[in-house]
């Protein structure tokens, strides 16, 4: 192995040799090209490519000089792109001053929820004050992501020159990357356990309610019929089922029928980037999946999320239609490693609790012990195989979009 290798750097420094030795070479080659030309053809075509040689290089350096201080850069796309398109970028470059610049490449840069594969782009801003281009980056992940301008350089003389420019680069622009949202059947034994204790409550709290009333008032909480405009949070759908009509309540008291939603896109600074934004694309995709098939079958929810100042945004979702709208406020945001979603000012007192997350690590008990009782909730991850640090279940959703226990 060890004469392989010295094999082997020996023919490194030869190519190295090699190389320095051909360039050697072309350049005495083009200066003798030049000598006779210049003193057996025609001398003072040979003294104008004399000086193009010698001075070409002095000016190019010069406007790559003023070109590094007087650029600016632009950046501009949509906030928002499915899964499997593409998404259009556009980079404005603006020159600043009236002396023409030279040639400019921008490095365009995108997180992992986009291919990889972005090329420089280089171009010239002579007469114009200011161009634009665009390119397409596909969307291959689902989640939070970026796309930025990573560098600008000045380039000189036949490119064999570059400066890095000094001019302020554009602040990255967030894009949410919407991922195709599964649809679980009324049938999965998640939804089943979950509906089973909102209905228990349901009807602990009629029968609570009814102590309340004397002889004369009926039992249960007082209901109205549904006019427009009334919170969908304060219909009663076992009633409004029974009488063919939405019905709702009066009183405040349905916060605690109600099941919460946390979620929690906890990562590590020290796990790879790319598989990060996989598994918190299987999160939300199964978190947005159980709210969707709990909203369809009439159980309005809490649901609990992390918003871009870092504060917990608690939402009540009782509309068919808000899944969706609620759904592009997660994907806005981006995520801090090493924080997990703080609940100091969450409700703990919901029926039916599911705290999903990337992470069910040791620290996972600051989600856990703010509930008041651990009989109610459950866990879900974004993948089987996941080690319960705790004793609550946990579940996760697979590849048939049923959701299955650890």
């Amino acid at each position: 192995m060890k004469s392989k290798n010295k094999n082997a750097n020996g023919v490194n420094r030869n190519s190295s040799v090699f190389s320095v030795v051909q360039s050697i070479v072309a350049v005495a080659a083009i200066a003798f090209i030049l000598y006779i030309f210049t003193f057996y053809v025609d001398g003072e075509m040979g003294v104008i490519l004399i000086a193009f040689l010698l001075f070409a290089p002095v000016i190019s350096f010069a406007f790559m000089l003023y070109s590094r201080k007087h650029v600016r850069i632009s950046l501009s796309c949509d906030g928002y792109v499915k899964k499997f398109s593409k998404l259009t970028v556009s980079v404005t470059v603006e020159r600043i001053g009236r002396l023409p610049l030279g040639i400019i490449e921008v490095c365009p840069a995108v997180s992992e929820v986009f291919d990889q594969k972005v090329k420089t782009y280089r171009l010239a801003v002579a007469r114009a004050e200011s161009k634009k281009f665009s390119f397409d980056v596909p969307a291959v992940i689902g989640g939070n992501g970026w796309v930025a301008i990573d560098s600008v350089f000045t380039s000189g003389f036949l490119g064999f020159l570059r400066l890095r420019a000094k001019c302020v680069l554009p602040q990255p622009v967030s894009v949410g990357v919407i991922p195709d949202i599964p649809e679980i059947k009324a049938s999965n034994q998640l939804f089943r356990n979950i509906a089973d204790v909102v209905l228990t409550t349901d009807d602990e709290e009629d029968r609570d309610t009814s102590m309340l009333f004397s002889a004369n008032t009926a039992p249960g909480y007082e209901h109205r019929e549904y006019v427009s405009g009334d919170p969908l949070k304060r219909v009663n759908w076992k009633l409004s089922s029974k009488k063919n009509t939405l019905m709702v309540r009066l009183d405040e008291a349905v916060a605690s029928v109600q099941p919460m939603i946390v979620l929690d896109l906890y990562r590590r600074s020290s796990d790879n980037p790319v598989d990060a934004v996989i598994r918190e694309e299987h999160l939300i995709q199964a978190v947005f999946g159980l709210l969707e098939v709990l909203i369809r079958q009439g159980i309005a929810c809490n649901f609990a999320y992390t918003a871009a100042n870092g504060d917990t945004v608690m939402e009540s979702v009782d509309n068919p239609d808000y899944p969706e709208q609620l759904l592009l406020k997660v994907l806005a945001v981006r995520i801090r490693n090493d924080r997990r979603i703080p609940l100091s000012g969450v409700v703990s007192s919901a029926c039916a609790c599911v705290i999903a997350t990337t992470d069910c690590g040791g620290d996972i008990s600051a989600l856990t012990s703010h509930f008041d009782s651990k009989d109610n909730i459950c866990l879900l991850s974004d993948k089987d195989g996941t080690v319960n640090h705790t004793d609550i279940s946990m579940w996760y959703l697979d590849s048939d979009n049923k959701f299955k226990m650890v």
